[in-house]
């Protein structure tokens, strides 16, 4: 189970931006609304069935409007719940909680958005071998937390940044001029974790020849998959990658790929429905 990826900092942060978007100068009708000493006891509840992501914020969000606030959490992250499901309670003051309810909600919805989606392309190639990943496909700010939700869904983080690997891709081969001296171009600095984008069974020829490290293969349909996997014959790792839904990635793993990467999981993860009730 990969580890929460927010420093305490990264956290407070997090938070702060998060409160002065919503709350502002101040949340006008709980100071209105809701009398100072007023209480309040509240559940966060599954209103779908979903894959949970998101709840090691939830106590510091709650406890940054009210230290002494109680909050027992019912499930942990990357547990999958049904309809009705408790997650967590919270006790504490009204005014507290209510100011700091959609904060809450927002990251755990989207997080568990992201879990949820990620799981159903997971059990779909369930024995097939091949590895889900996830992609730079993110909410600028939100990286990693979007890509910690595919790791509770059960796909593999890929490239966290720009930084980690060397990754060739259509445009990169066009200002160098060709596969084979964009590879070189990465090998002369020192780079052995080349990756280079394929859109055709020439391109997986020129890469492999030039000794890139790993291929993704682009767009490819199954039968084309198949034929770029035996001019690879082994020699190194093969990512597909476009055009992967649910429908279609099933067929994509069956050929045999060692990975499959989809943006759609950080893109578009519809988020999940998740209640605070009053108890």
């Amino acid at each position: 189970m990969a580890a929460f990826p927010l420093t305490d900092a990264e956290v407070d942060a997090f938070i702060d931006a998060a409160f002065a978007e919503d709350i502002g100068d101040g949340d006008v009708t709980c100071a209105t609304v809701i009398p100072e000493s007023a209480m309040l006891s509240a559940t966060m509840n599954a209103r779908e069935t979903m894959v949970l992501a998101g709840l090691p914020l939830v106590t510091p969000i709650f406890k940054r409007l009210d230290p002494d606030c109680a909050i027992t959490m019912l499930v942990a992250d990357g547990d999958k719940v049904a309809p009705g499901t408790p997650i967590m309670r919270v006790e504490g003051k009204a005014r507290a909680l209510l100011s700091a309810e959609r904060t809450a909600l927002n990251i755990v919805q989207h997080m568990s958005g992201i879990a949820t989606l990620t799981r159903r392309y997971v059990d779909l190639i369930r024995g097939t071998g091949t590895i889900l990943l996830d992609t730079r496909k993110t909410i600028p700010g939100l990286r990693k937390l979007g890509k910690y939700a595919t790791a509770m869904g059960g796909a593999q983080n890929h490239r966290m940044g720009l930084f980690d690997a060397v990754m060739i891709k259509d445009n990169h081969i066009a200002v160098a001029g060709s596969v084979e001296t964009a590879i070189a171009g990465a090998k002369a600095a020192g780079r052995n974790d080349v990756q280079v984008e394929c859109d055709t069974l020439e391109q997986v020829r020129e890469a492999v020849t030039a000794g890139a490290n790993s291929l993704l293969l682009d767009n490819m349909p199954p039968a084309m998959l198949r034929e770029a996997r035996a001019i690879v014959n082994g020699r190194i790792p093969c990512e597909a990658s476009g055009g992967v839904n649910l429908d279609t990635i099933k067929a994509i793993a069956e050929t045999g790929v060692e990975y499959i990467s989809v943006g759609r999981l950080t893109q578009s993860a519809p988020a999940v429905d998740i209640g605070l009730d009053y108890a």
